[in-house]
């Protein structure tokens, strides 16, 4: 592969992983703007779903059909809304800082699980990864006090987004990536409408949030996703997941330049471990003897 090409799959990684990173911050702008967690998450994955329908077109790829869509329809219609739902709440009651990184716990979640219920080898690096991610969280969190709720959420949605992986890897050997998340976006916005039209909807009271709804579908959602498969063909898997863990630092970075939000040096050295661990297990995972299955 040419040098250049690869150092374009780095910046297309770097712009994925930092669009990802907005996420917390424009929805901290949506409440402001009167919205509420259903109503935006109704909006993000259904203008989402409609630009990935014109990509798929664009591509000539057709959507899946017949039994196939089952499995992408329950990832979005209750894993996607599920993880985005609690990630969304728990920004009402931590910083946005610590949401993203708790978040990342999610590698972890799936080591752990993987073992559990495919009797998965762990080993001592992997041992080690969690070890320290553990250390890592328990720094990250400290005394939450007040933050707790967003704490346990932020913990859940990383759990929910593992297991949504797990299924996924499942799903990916059984279409492309482009046609699983079209189906996956759209089954995740008609999930959070129908929740929404049940407690009623909270539309942006202004201009300017409508706007970052727009954002949210396009910045946060449909830019990332895109880039990242882009990316990922260029400079492979290992490499585009190591990269990724940019994004809770530019979450981190973002919410103290707009939202004047501080974590404490000893957060960040919990959050540091966190995504040394996530780089550990990373590595692990994409290190396969022979014989054993690669992980999509």
């Amino acid at each position: 592969m040419a040098p250049m090409d690869r150092i374009f799959g780095i910046l297309l990684i770097v712009i994925s992983a930092s669009s990802f990173g907005t996420l917390p911050i424009l929805t901290l702008y949506a409440y402001a703007a009167g919205m509420d967690a259903l109503t935006i998450l109704f909006f993000r994955f259904t203008l989402a779903s409609v630009l990935m329908v014109g990509l798929l077109i664009a591509r000539r790829e057709p959507l899946p059909r017949g039994i196939l869509l089952f499995r992408p329809i329950g990832m979005g219609a209750v894993g996607y809304v599920g993880q985005a739902f609690c990630y969304l709440t728990a920004l009402k009651y931590a910083s946005a800082g610590l949401a993203a990184l708790l978040l990342y716990l999610y590698p972890v979640f799936v080591t752990v699980l993987s073992a559990a219920l495919f009797h998965e080898r762990i080993t001592g690096v992997k041992m080690f990864a969690v070890g320290l991610a553990l250390v890592g969280t328990a720094l990250t969190v400290g005394p939450a006090g007040g933050q707790l709720p967003g704490v346990l959420l932020a913990a859940l949605a990383a759990l929910i987004y593992s297991v949504y992986i797990l299924v996924g890897t499942q799903v990916m050997r059984e279409m492309s990536v482009w046609q699983s998340s079209t189906v996956i976006f759209a089954s995740a916005g008609a999930m959070s409408g129908m929740l929404m039209a049940v407690q009623g909807p909270h539309l942006p009271a202004t201009a300017a949030g409508w706007g970052v709804v727009a954002s949210i579908a396009l910045i946060a959602t449909v830019i990332p996703v895109v880039t990242f498969l882009a990316g990922l063909s260029r400079i492979g898997p290992t490499n585009a997941a190591m990269l990724s863990t940019l994004e809770p630092a530019v979450t981190v970075l973002l919410a103290a330049l707009l939202l004047g939000e501080a974590l404490k040096p000893l957060a960040l050295v919990g959050g540091g471990l966190i995504l040394v661990a996530v780089g550990l297990l990373t590595r692990a995972e994409m290190v396969q003897p022979e014989g054993k299955p690669e992980k999509d």
